[in-house]
């Protein structure tokens, strides 16, 4: 299969793909980025093969790229997308995957939440040749019940709008795609991109494996309620049109009910007359259809909006530097004596 070109590979120096590569989208995480890598290192060495680290920084403001170029000149094996400016996590994900090498890429987060020390277990489902290996979460430590909650509801909604499409519920982006699973994923060019939905939209065998999920070891989340909104927003809209034709069900329904309620005006008016109607109730009726009409303008825009972006043709990215990784063989523990 015939990889698409990647923006920022064009002179990238060539060299052995590795067994594993691991895709680290970041933005402003100066003060976990260190820890990861740590925690990061001794994992992948225990597995004995060649990898290598793609951290993509998606035009932080703070002081991750300087510490990603002082990791990097210590450890070869890192490689470095920095990013023309913020392009949000999911395009920076799409970026790490197009820039990642190897037979089994692993996607995850660098704040901890995602531990590193479950990769091995990815790894074996891998093994046992699964294409798609996902971490799903038995518990979610360091979220209110509100995001708990939500997220449940979400999960429940994609499972009856999604169609075909089945998300497995709590589960982010932890997971460990093969080769043909990646190459497969990024003929999905989309702008909008909601990753979780395109991961299970490629199909192919998947295994889940449970964990448990860890607080933030440090700093603070970059998603608020407002971006979960538009996240979920952007995985309705990406892989249904349920939306659509429940504005047109509920078209259909107030104008029955307006036919009805007609009915209702002309038999009173033919048996008691034509009284004065109320301004109350007018008023009522009046603002009840404007905002039906409202919300179906709203839906029928938010898909519009989606055709208008995409059909622009504009990149997913910008990369402003790529310092690709040297992946070496990593060295295997030496047997302890019985």
């Amino acid at each position: 299969m015939t990889r698409p070109a990647v923006p920022g590979q064009e002179h990238a120096v060539p060299a052995a793909c590795p067994t594993f590569s691991i895709v680290v989208p970041l933005y402003n995480e100066e003060e976990v980025i260190e820890q990861f890598h740590a925690r990061l290192v001794p994992v992948m060495e225990r597995l004995g093969a060649a990898w290598e680290v793609i951290y993509v920084n998606d035009g932080s403001r703070d002081r991750s790229l300087a510490i990603l170029e002082r990791l990097r000149a210590a450890d070869p094996r890192i490689g470095i997308v920095n990013l023309s400016r913020n392009f949000g996590k999911e395009i920076a994900l799409t970026a790490g995957l197009d820039h990642a090498r190897g037979e089994a890429v692993v996607v995850t987060d660098v704040d901890l939440q995602d531990p590193p020390e479950v990769i091995p277990e990815l790894v074996a489902g891998w093994r046992e040749g699964y294409d798609v290996v996902y971490a799903q979460r038995r518990v979610r430590e360091g979220e209110t019940i509100v995001k708990r909650k939500t997220a449940e509801l979400f999960y429940q909604l994609m499972q009856h709008l999604g169609g075909r499409v089945r998300i497995p519920p709590n589960t982010g982006d932890f997971r460990l795609l093969s080769r043909r699973s990646v190459d497969a994923l990024l003929q999905l060019r989309e702008h909008h991109r909601f990753m979780k939905g395109l991961f299970a939209w490629i199909g192919f065998p998947s295994k889940a494996v449970l964990y448990d999920r860890a607080p933030r070891a440090a700093g603070t989340t970059k998603w608020n309620y407002w971006k979960l909104w538009n996240l979920a927003l952007e995985g309705i809209t990406s892989f249904t049109v349920m939306p659509l034709k429940i504005a047109t069900y509920l078209g259909l329904a107030v104008s029955v009910f307006a036919l009805g309620f007609g009915g209702v005006i002309v038999v009173r008016t033919l048996v008691f007359g034509n009284p004065v109607p109320g301004y109350p109730s007018v008023m009522a009726v009046m603002l009840f259809l404007g905002g039906v009409q409202l919300m179906t303008l709203g839906v029928i825009g938010e898909y519009l909006g989606r055709v208008f972006n995409e059909v622009k043709g504009r990149p997913l990215y910008l990369v402003e530097r790529f310092v690709p990784p040297e992946p070496m063989a990593a060295k295997r523990e030496p047997a302890k004596a019985a």
